[in-house]
């Protein structure tokens, strides 16, 4: 239990608290900044992904907008269900739709596995975001979440822009990648990020930070389930008492 004082000495902690805020704040603008002014690369490759509508290309992903925002969700072609962790920030998209497509930017969920099993697993947690396989494609080796048997049976991998123990990898990695289309049709990368980079996009876990008991984890969001998988973990765990 956290030490108990009284409101003047609480008041004292909390603006040294609020300076440092404000210091993590204002470097946040600052990174944001250099995200923005990154420079850019042309997509050249042409990506044919599969939807529940058919055959799409990255181009028409876009769906009429100008940018792009792909998130790389971990699940694989032999998966029974999708990532936990992906499914946790997954859960955060739909309410943002509306306001994101209005201010000219459309957001995408990017699988290996079949559309088929894609549109199950959505079916199952009750999702309305695009989703669509890159299945028949090489999106997500060339944006380095995707690895093959042999790339991991060798000794490294590269993924967050660096070499990483194949050891310490997955056939699938999380990550966000967005893009740019022009008026004349020339796609661009912009930017991607990797591991816990989109940790920000889960506004759950925003709010956890304020809780009293923080997000009261052992290790990275070991308290995470699916949101259908709740009262079945509390069951289980009421079976050990």
């Amino acid at each position: 239990m956290n030490q108990v004082v009284s409101r003047d000495v609480w008041l004292e902690a909390r603006r040294q608290l609020l300076a440092r805020e404000k210091e993590a704040t204002h470097l946040r603008d600052r990174v944001n900044a250099e995200r923005l002014a990154l420079p850019w690369v042309k997509v050249e490759k042409d990506y044919i992904f599969d939807t529940s509508a058919g055959k799409r290309t990255l181009a028409d992903l876009f769906d009429g907008r100008s940018q792009l925002i792909i998130y790389h969700f971990m699940l694989g072609p032999d998966w029974d269900a999708g990532c936990t962790g992906c499914s946790f920030l997954a859960d955060h998209f739909d309410g943002t739709l509306p306001h994101l497509n209005h201010h000219d930017v459309t957001l995408v969920a990017v699988a290996r596995a079949p559309i088929e099993k894609i549109e199950a697993y959505k079916k199952r947690m009750g999702w309305k975001f695009p989703w669509v396989s890159s299945f028949s494609n090489d999106f997500n080796f060339d944006y380095h979440v995707s690895f093959t048997k042999e790339q991991l049976a060798g000794e490294k991998v590269f993924y967050n822009f660096n070499d990483m123990n194949a050891a310490d990898g997955n056939d699938e990695l999380p990550g966000l990648s967005a893009f740019y289309k022009d008026e004349a049709g020339n796609i661009f990368h912009t930017y991607s990020s990797y591991a816990r980079g989109g940790e920000e996009m889960i506004g759950t876990l925003m709010i956890l930070d304020n809780a009293p008991k923080g997000r009261n984890e052992g290790h990275t969001m070991d308290f995470v389930r699916r949101h259908d998988e709740y009262q079945e973990a509390a069951k289980a765990g009421s079976c050990c008492h």
